[in-house]
């Protein structure tokens, strides 16, 4: 990682490419991803995770919470980013090696940066999960990038068909070695033996060991994530259609591909472990809906006064998706006896002591847990934008 005091920088594509506070860039993507990436604080950092409310936890497997929306939003604001970081190169033709090199580095650091945060603290490669969450960030970004520098919009969508369709077929219809005919199961299904295959039980997730929810299979849809995001940009990007057409079409190809997405559900369920082809739409589409109303609100209106938080945390989002889980972690390091009697890592003491008696319900108290940390990264990430100290990879 790098730091730099200019106001606007090129960063990875995990959340994501570019800061859209650069001419020609969108505030509303800005916005978008800080508001993704305060979500995503909020439902990964409860006071106490055996209180929790619903719409924060995950689906058990079928099905979609708010909490299961935020991934997808991440990988569909690569999308999005990478469009307006590479459309420039693209449009001016030519050789297009020193480009993709610079993408394939970012995507090798973003690897790298997810499997660091696998090994911590006790950096055991012996069992480190190869996956994860930046993992795949890192291969969609890198996946969409080149096919948005070597194909037209038309051929993307043929290919974000082709993905969909094609997991499905092999998902629903591929017998699984071992196992017998197709199923959509957690551990006997196709995606989960090619994970046990290729990387072995003992490198997958470690809550389950058997599959792994951010597999090797489950690339394919994702990558479709991606490219609905780069064709989003790609609309708003033409000069030809004025703002209220582009946000009035991109709200109605987003209906369309939510209904698609519910249409598909019965027979392929939506399922975020799976990254199932209609999760894909479902998700898609919201997050295309998001997109255009922050656009109207932001780029097209101007109402911008209310964004602050949401710039501070989206042109600084690697930094404080990394240090996030990095201090979590750190903290478990430090034992102290908790109100209970029990030795708890540093984070829970605070909690126990400092958050819990305050409130009646365990629930609230766990929320509230979850909000203060925001409220923390908010003042830090606040002073580092006034600063103009911007983290980039």
């Amino acid at each position: 990682m790098q730091t730099t005091t200019q106001a606007a920088v090129a960063t990875s594509g995990a959340l994501p490419l570019a800061e859209a506070s650069q001419p020609g860039r969108l505030i509303s993507l800005d916005v978008f991803r800080g508001l993704t990436v305060m979500a995503m604080i909020l439902v990964n950092n409860p006071g106490d995770w055996a209180h929790i409310y619903p719409p924060l936890e995950h689906a058990e497997w079928n099905g979609c919470t708010p909490t299961d929306l935020i991934f997808p939003f991440f990988l569909f604001i690569v999308g999005v980013s990478l469009v307006y970081a590479l459309d420039g190169v693209k449009q001016k033709g030519g050789p297009q090696g020193a480009v993709l090199l610079r993408v394939l580095r970012r995507a090798a650091v973003l690897f790298g940066l997810g499997l660091l945060l696998s090994l911590y603290p006790k950096f055991d490669f012996s069992t480190v999960r190869i996956m994860g969450v930046l993992q795949r960030i890192a291969l969609v970004f890198l996946g969409c990038s080149f096919l948005f520098l070597k194909t037209s919009w038309r051929t993307q969508v043929g290919l974000l068909a082709g993905f969909l369709v094609g997991y499905a077929v092999l998902m629903q219809l591929v017998p699984v070695p071992s196992y017998g005919p197709a199923n959509l199961e957690p551990g006997t299904n196709l995606g989960a033996w090619l994970d046990r295959l290729v990387l072995s039980e003992a490198h997958l997730w470690k809550s389950s060991r058997t599959w792994d929810p951010e597999g090797l299979l489950g690339t394919l849809p994702a990558l479709g994530t991606g490219l609905l995001g780069g064709l989003s940009a790609q609309w708003l990007r033409r000069r030809d259609q004025e703002p209220a057409a582009k946000v009035a079409w991109l709200f109605v190809a987003a209906g369309a591909i939510i209904i698609l997405g519910l249409l598909w559900a019965p027979w392929f369920p939506i399922n975020k472990a799976l990254w199932s082809s209609s999760y894909v739409l479902y998700t898609g589409g919201l997050a295309m809906a998001g997109l255009a109303a922050l656009y109207w609100v932001c780029d097209v209106q101007g109402y911008r006064a209310w964004t602050a938080p949401a710039l501070a945390y989206g042109v600084n989002a690697i930094l404080v998706f990394c240090l996030s889980s990095l201090l979590v972690r750190t903290f478990g390091l430090f034992q102290l006896m908790g109100p209970a009697g029990k030795t708890v890592g540093l984070k829970e003491w605070l909690y126990q002591w400092g958050i819990a008696p305050l409130f009646t319900d365990p629930r609230n108290a766990s929320l509230a847990g979850a909000l203060i940390l925001i409220l923390i990264w908010l003042g830090i990430l606040s002073w580092m934008r006034k600063k103009g100290v911007i983290v980039k990879v």
